[in-house]
This record gives structure tokens, C-alpha cells and sequence, in this order.
């Protein structure tokens, strides 16, 4: 089934008696997620697993009940209700790469306070990818325990996303991990 528009990010697929859903392409985007247990209470919601897909590879623990899955499903809604809000003056032209280390860098390294990113120094850098809510996850529970990190910018009617996992030492990024994908802004919040 295709939700809207001829981009192939936007089939729907229901799988294992509608358990496991997966919303997008995993090829270029995707949302999945599997409910083993609901509860009432809703600051659980449910156990399960919540994973992001870019660009033909699986960022979050992909286990059945990897997670309490209130803050994977609040971090979707609060994306939504932010459209356009993901924003930095410095993404649309600079290499996935760059971005990832500079974020590890700004958030987890010690180091010089003076230190300037794209001309930003580091305490407002750092400011800015926390008050845009850039990184999208980890989101706060156990579902990307995998060191997974996807970062989202808004770009006029685009969004971008780069996605990595952090290196074993220091504050880099796993280089055979880095995703990037452009997609249409519309297909993006029509997917969550």
C-alpha cells in the first residue's frame, strides 16, 4: 500500500499479524517497531523495539523486548510537532561525516571550550543541537543501546538525516556505519 505520491519511502508494510510494523523503505527510510507487550499505564506504553531505518541500514537494538517504547513513540510525536524546527545553519553543504564527529566532539569530548565549529563556538554548538532537538536518537530508553545515533535537520522543504554508530573509543563515529539521506519534507512527516 502506498500512502501518498509516487516515493517509494512511503509504503506500509504489516507484518506477524500486524506486530512488527514497518513504515517506509528501509532501502532510503523507514520507521519500524514491535510491540510484545502493551501496558495501561502510559508512561510505558509497551515493551518492545523501535528502529530507524536510512538508507539501507537498521539503527536501534532490533530485539523483542529491547525497550519501554513511551519515549521512542513521544520522540515521534514531539518530531512532528516541531516540522521545520530541526534546523542549523551549517548542514546543506557540509559532508555527513564532518557533522557526526562534530557533534561526538561538541557533546562528549573534553577539550578546548574556545573550540569553534563552522564558526560557532563549542557551548553554543552544543546549544543549538540540543534547544533544535537535531539528535533524534538515542531518545532516552534502551532501544538504541547499539550506540546507534540519527541525527534529523529540517532544510526548507527537505529533510536530512545522518545516521552512525558512535566508534568503541573516543568520540568519533564507526566510519562503516555513516548513512545520509535527503528526503522530501512531506514524505519524512507523512512516514512518522
Amino acid at each position: 500500500q502506498i500512502l501518498a505520491g509516487p516515493h517509494r519511502c512511503l509504503s506500509i508494510r504489516y507484518l506477524d499479524m500486524n506486530r512488527r510494523t514497518i513504515v517506509g523503505d528501509p532501502s532510503v527510510f523507514a520507521v519500524e517497531s514491535r510491540i510484545t507487550r502493551a501496558y495501561e499505564r502510559l508512561s510505558f506504553r509497551a515493551i518492545g523495539y523501535f528502529v530507524i531505518h536510512v538508507s539501507g541500514r537498521r539503527y536501534g537494538m532490533h530485539l523483542p523486548e529491547a525497550s519501554m517504547l513511551a519515549c521512542s513513540f513521544d520522540s515521534v510525536a514531539r518530531r512532528i510537532a516541531h516540522r521545520g524546527q530541526h534546523a542549523a545553519p551549517f548542514v546543506s553543504e557540509l559532508d555527513a561525516g564532518l557533522i557526526a564527529d562534530a557533534v561526538r566532539r561538541a557533546l562528549y569530548a573534553d577539550g578546548e571550550e574556545r573550540e569553534l565549529f563552522w564558526g560557532i563556538p563549542r557551548a553554543e554548538f552544543s546549544n543549538l543541537i540540543y534547544s533544535k532537538d537535531i539528535i533524534w536518537a538515542p531518545d532516552g530508553d534502551e532501544a538504541f543501546d547499539d550506540h546507534s545515533y540519527v541525527l534529523q535537520f529540517d532544510v526548507k522543504d527537505r529533510v536530512r538525516l545522518i545516521a552512525f554508530r558512535s566508534s568503541e573509543a573516543g568520540c568519533s563515529y564507526a566510519r562503516t556505519t555513516l548513512s545520509d539521506v535527503w528526503l522530501p519534507a512531506d514524505d519524512f512527516y507523512k512516514a512518522l
